[in-house]
């Protein structure tokens, strides 16, 4: 089975398909098509495994079991049960059904759940010829997809979203999730060998993913996924991977990456995880307001995520913070700076006009991505 080749879906964060495209691209895989919040690939089985250990920006990677349009609930169930699922769910299998609607005529989600469950259940009844499954196995979780009527039937293959890297077990106020903190910084003009500095880094995932990013550190090298125990993938095929990935790292070199804050049990935080991360020796945390701290060098980038309106502080205290997150950049003007907001209001209260600015969502908080672009670093 592991010959064949295999449909998949890279899920995305609205506004970073590219990057998670970029992603995709460098592992090697085939048929690279981009649509809202997904891109499509191909390739092995053994992508499982180094899909999930090795992407940065995106959600989740999903195994695609089959396509098809479907108007009516009859249309679905019969679609659902030509489908293979046998391939891959097991006799004791457990399987839960979750799904979506937009713009179908299917548009009730709980009936295309039900629907898509007896269906499964009936072709694996043909399959393992039996009438009532323990589902005490491996687990699988189908997902049904329906987009204008057309139906995409997939089963994840990571489990817990894949920002959950493992080195944040606990977490401040608000935190930023760690794939939007490395597609910021892939965003970014920053590279491995300039400096990165995050002034308000709260619990540290901005400067802890960057870490992650100079050493090569693969982010999924230290959690499990849902798919490892799936008979299909055997143990091999996740050694072989994560071993590759650990024999990548780069622990010679020396990243300089500086990350403050006011909150003094937050930099503890930050430093906590950024040892749990294996990058507590690459990153220099202290103790600081926006107000009082240095740029650490020249032709540095910061890359920063302020607390919002919504969820910290109030009005006052976020345009006096925005100021004094110019006045720190007026330091040096080799620097570039780099910021996502919630606050329509920001570059008013920053003093100037972001060269470009991204859509992003951090969860479900619709936020901009302002870039001030510095001048390039001259060659050494």
């Amino acid at each position: 089975m592991s010959s064949s080749t295999y449909n998949y879906i890279a899920t995305s964060t609205f506004g970073l398909e590219a990057t998670v495209k970029r992603e995709v691209s460098r592992l090697g895989c085939d048929n690279l098509r981009v649509s809202d919040g997904r891109i499509d690939f191909s390739g092995p089985l053994h992508l499982i495994p180094r899909a999930n250990i090795r992407l940065r920006a995106a959600d989740r990677v999903l195994l695609i079991i089959g396509a098809f349009d479907a108007y009516s609930f009859d249309e679905l169930f019969e679609g659902t049960k030509a489908l293979p699922w046998s391939d891959f769910i097991t006799e004791h299998a457990k399987f839960t059904v979750t799904g979506k609607s937009v713009r179908s005529k299917l548009y009730s989600v709980s009936d295309c759940q039900s629907i898509v469950k007896k269906a499964v259940v009936e072709k694996l009844k043909q399959k393992y010829n039996r009438d009532w499954f323990e589902e005490t196995g491996p687990e699988y979780k189908i997902q049904v997809g329906l987009l204008k009527d057309h139906v995409t039937l997939t089963i994840d293959t990571t489990g817990p979203g894949l920002h959950k890297r493992g080195y944040r077990e606990i977490s401040g106020t608000a935190p930023l999730k760690e794939t939007l903190a490395a597609a910021m910084i892939e965003l970014s003009f920053w590279r491995k060998n300039r400096i990165l500095y995050d002034p308000v880094c709260g619990s540290g995932t901005i400067p802890i993913e960057a870490a992650m990013m100079a050493r090569n550190i693969a982010p999924g090298l230290r959690r499990s996924f849902v798919s490892e125990a799936w008979p299909q993938l055997n143990e091999k095929l996740w050694r072989e991977e994560r071993a590759a990935a650990y024999c990548e790292i780069d622990t010679d070199i020396a990243p300089l990456i500086y990350g403050s804050d006011i909150d003094t049990k937050a930099i503890e935080l930050a430093r906590h995880n950024a040892e749990k991360a294996g990058v507590g020796d690459s990153i220099k945390f202290s103790v600081s307001a926006v107000r009082d701290a240095k740029l650490p060098g020249a032709y540095g980038v910061a890359i920063c995520n302020p607390p919002y309106g919504e969820r910290l502080g109030n009005s006052d205290d976020l345009t006096e913070l925005y100021r004094d997150m110019r006045r720190l950049m007026n330091l040096d003007r080799t620097w570039s700076f780099y910021v996502i907001t919630s606050d329509e209001d920001f570059e008013k209260a920053y003093g100037r006009k972001a060269e470009a600015k991204r859509k992003l969502f951090n969860g479900m908080i619709k936020t901009d991505y302002y870039q001030f672009i510095g001048p390039k670093q001259p060659s050494i």
